[in-house]
């Protein structure tokens, strides 16, 4: 049980949002793969993920599991798949399960929050908190910062923490919030938290694997910590393909399929013909 392992285990979260990447990621021991909006940014190009739809979130998740057949895999419930109440919500979380295969559902902090939770989980679907920065509402609220910087916030922040550990979440994602509140929560909740840009102290990590490997440029938050760059790897292999290719020194001859001699001569003969 997850909540079990609290105080002895360190847990690895990155997102993924097709079949290689999960595969990747399985193979290289990541306990959770989270199938995140943020797709909507760093795959599908939108100016923010409240733009990703539920159809979107679904066929990315398929993609996930069957790269990953053996992870635990999380759906996040995007703004598209829960505006409209606890019925439509309930049923994008469904979706998430019966379609995608997923193993769970990631959802942020809001009003409506904690009715939705308590209805996944009378529906045996497993929840993921996300309180803290939670992206979906930043722009009506005071804008993507770090969160809880005062006592009055740092506590709202608590509080909404403890709330979701009530409803019987299995665990929380908390971003964006000072070290110390961080630490804080990690030690009052049952459950294990997991952090982005919350600092060291909470049970687990996670990072927006395009942001990791240094693919998404647009912007780098400060809590990204870049283990490769790999978009200018990408960027010299196309480079040395347009140039092999403008250059007719690809495809070479290994690169090439040839006929046997007999039947390259019956094709001339017939194509003379015609």
């Amino acid at each position: 049980m997850i909540r079990a392992k609290k105080k002895r285990h360190r847990w690895a979260l990155l997102t993924a949002y097709d079949a290689p990447t999960a595969e990747i990621l399985e193979k290289a021991g990541v306990d959770f793969i989270l199938v995140g909006d943020s797709v909507g940014m760093v795959v599908l190009g939108y100016p923010s993920t409240i733009c990703v739809s539920m159809d979107e979130m679904i066929h990315h998740a398929k993609a996930v599991r069957r790269g990953a057949k053996r992870s635990l895999i999380i759906g996040d419930m995007p703004l598209q798949g829960i505006q409209h109440g606890s019925r439509q919500a309930l049923e994008s979380a469904k979706r998430f399960i019966r379609e995608a295969g997923c193993d769970a559902v990631k959802l942020e902090w809001g009003p409506k929050a904690l009715r939705m939770t308590k209805l996944f989980i009378r529906h045996k679907i497993p929840v993921m908190g996300h309180v803290g920065l939670t992206p979906q509402t930043a722009r009506k609220k005071n804008g993507f910062k770090v969160q809880g910087q005062d006592a009055k916030s740092a506590i709202e922040i608590l509080k909404a923490a403890k709330a979701f550990e009530d409803q019987g979440v299995f665990s929380v994602l908390l971003e964006c919030v000072p070290r110390e509140v961080a630490r804080w929560i990690t030690r009052e909740l049952r459950i294990p938290v997991i952090g982005i840009g919350a600092g060291p102290d909470c049970d687990g990590q996670v990072l927006v694997f395009h942001d990791l490997v240094g693919i998404f440029k647009k912007f780098r938050p400060r809590f990204v910590k870049r283990y490769a760059e790999l978009d200018s790897v990408m960027m010299c292999a196309v480079t040395n393909y347009v140039r092999e290719v403008k250059t007719r020194k690809f495809p070479a001859k290994k690169h090439s399929f040839s006929m046997s001699a007999k039947e390259l001569t019956g094709f001339r003969n017939e194509a003379k013909q015609l």
